[in-house]
């Protein structure tokens, strides 16, 4: 709906033409009329209308005048020009101020209804031009964002010839003249996992956000989003020291804002100085290479590649008496000494001078030696074998120290698991292995708690003890129980003499026999069968 004001120092003339019309029908709204130019432009400027149908002849303001303040002053509003044959040369003046249109006084209802559809399309068509421009420039913006940023990503990544990133940089308007720049990494250190529903990319733009706003005043800048949620800036300037001071500094203003208004906090990487935009990219790189050392160094701190690059040169010892004592831990199944070796590690690592990459080698090889006992003891079926891959792919998830130690805690914890129920699992193998084999072995004279333990390849002391929790019973009781239980059978079911069954039943001397048999049930073997085959006692 268009707004229309109607300006003409006649009242029947003003009455006419706002009572005939059905504005409505016609896309418009009558918002009110005026006698003279002056109250007409007072009007105008507290609520400026869409259309002013104004006469030229008019007390204090005519027409012309009027439509020259609107025109100056509000060039969106069209003008339409009730005039008659005599006001003609009025009509030449309004001409040249670019007035809409003209109508001829007297003015029919038809002839206003005629011009109100015409301007409607004419304002249609503009508004739908209009419209159209505004959507092309917040494309052409959005999409001279996006440009502007992958160029940054390029620049910062890939090799560039001189010339195109001279006219890249005039084209979206990039301050670095440089001579000296540093490039600047920011990353946070967490990923937020102690909440279940969290946007990481929300959070990443918030540190993009809190970036741009600190470098907002500063020369010579240039931010942008890089790979894996991190923040680039490159800063250029004229003196190395003060460059290396102003990034420092910057840098840190980042870190202290970040962890005050954000509750998360962050490291920034410092890359290494360099005179031409065309090697920005080894400082890029550098300065993400100095965001790794947070592994080693901690989080929410600046980290300074050639800071690093100066460390002394403690080395890293072999590791080969930590790796040992681990893995002896895990093979004793004591969780005390695991944790220890798994700090003794972490604080080697911390205190060396090494690569990151020279770090991960390390706990890789840890890794697999964990991983290498657990087939060797026999946990074939454990959670851990036969996911070394997704093993690695954690480790190299970490952003500190802290995680990996935690994160190997809970490995080897799961290694202890596995080994204590592989050994359950095999103990009991074993022992239903040596209960099978008395069982079969019973009339051996020769059998004794050394057949069976080299039979299940294990010592005669721990035999003992696992055989005595298994069966309730010693090695002896449990034998000397099978062979008076079999003795019994054959006094009940069979003719044969005692000494026949005692020979039956391992023991060389019957009356060795005969003494275990009153003991272990009351009665004589005699006894035993007169009893059984009178039918007075049940077996």
């Amino acid at each position: 709906m268009y707004t229309i004001l109607i300006v003409d120092d006649e009242p029947i003339v003003r009455e006419g033409i706002r009572n005939r019309i059905q504005w409505a029908d016609h896309g418009f709204e009558c918002i009110g009329d005026c006698e003279n130019g002056r109250d007409a432009l007072e009007t105008v400027t507290r609520h400026p209308p869409d259309v002013v149908l104004t006469d030229i002849n008019m007390p204090y303001m005519d027409g012309l005048e009027l439509s020259r303040h609107i025109t100056e002053r509000f060039p969106k509003t069209k003008i339409i020009i009730l005039t008659g044959f005599d006001d003609f040369e009025y009509a030449q003046q309004a001409v040249k101020l670019q007035v809409t249109d003209f109508i001829l006084k007297p003015v029919t209802s038809a002839e206003l209804r005629e011009m109100l559809d015409k301007l409607k399309l004419e304002m249609d068509e503009e508004r739908g031009h209009t419209e159209h421009l505004k959507r092309l420039k917040h494309q052409l913006n959005e999409s001279l964002v996006l440009l502007k940023e992958r160029f940054l990503e390029r620049l910062a990544s890939s090799p560039m010839k001189r010339s195109e990133i001279e006219s890249k940089l005039s084209y979206f308007d990039i301050p670095l003249p440089g001579p000296l720049y540093i490039a600047m990494a920011a990353d946070m250190d967490e990923r937020r996992s102690d909440e279940q529903h969290v946007d990481h990319e929300l959070y990443a733009f918030a540190l993009y956000n809190i970036i741009q706003e600190i470098l907002a005043g500063e020369p010579g800048t240039a931010v942008f989003r890089y790979k894996e949620n991190k923040v680039m800036t490159i800063l250029s300037g004229s003196g190395e020291e003060e460059l290396q001071a102003r990034a420092q500094k910057l840098a840190e203003d980042i870190r202290g804002s970040t962890k005050q208004f954000m509750k998360f906090t962050v490291t920034l990487g410092l890359g290494t100085m360099c005179r031409d935009l065309q090697d920005i990219r080894y400082s890029c790189r550098a300065s993400e290479a100095a965001l790794e050392y947070r592994l080693l160094i901690g989080r929410d701190q600046v980290i300074h590649i050639t800071d690093l690059e100066k460390r002394g040169n403690a080395p890293l010892q072999d590791g080969i008496e930590t790796e040992s004592a681990l893995i002896s831990a895990i093979r004793a199944g004591t969780d005390a000494e695991v944790k220890a070796s798994i700090r003794q590690l972490i604080k080697e690592l911390g205190s060396a001078s090494i690569s990151i990459d020279l770090c991960y080698v390390r706990i890789v090889r840890v890794m697999l030696a964990v991983l290498q006992t657990l087939m060797e003891i026999g946990s074939n079926e454990n959670e851990l074998i036969g996911k070394e891959k997704r093993l690695l792919s954690d480790l190299y998830s970490f952003r500190s120290l802290d995680e990996i130690e935690h994160w190997l805690n809970e490995v080897c914890e799961q290694a202890l698991r596995d080994v204590a129920k592989t050994r359950k699992d095999m103990t009991r193998t074993q022992m239903l292995e040596a209960v099978d084999f008395i069982q079969r072995h019973y009339e051996d004279v020769e059998l004794s708690i050394k057949t069976v333990c080299s039979r299940i390849y294990m010592s005669t002391s721990y035999f003992s003890a696992l055989f005595k929790s298994h069966t309730g019973k010693t090695f002896v009781e449990y034998v000397t129980e099978v062979r008076m239980e079999k003795a019994k059978e054959l006094l009940k079911h069979s003719l044969m003499r005692t000494y026949e069954i005692a020979a039956k039943t391992g023991y060389q001397d019957p009356q060795y026999f005969s003494v275990l048999f009153k003991k272990h049930t009351g009665d004589t073997p005699t006894e035993y069968r007169n009893k059984m085959t009178s039918g007075r006692v049940s077996p």
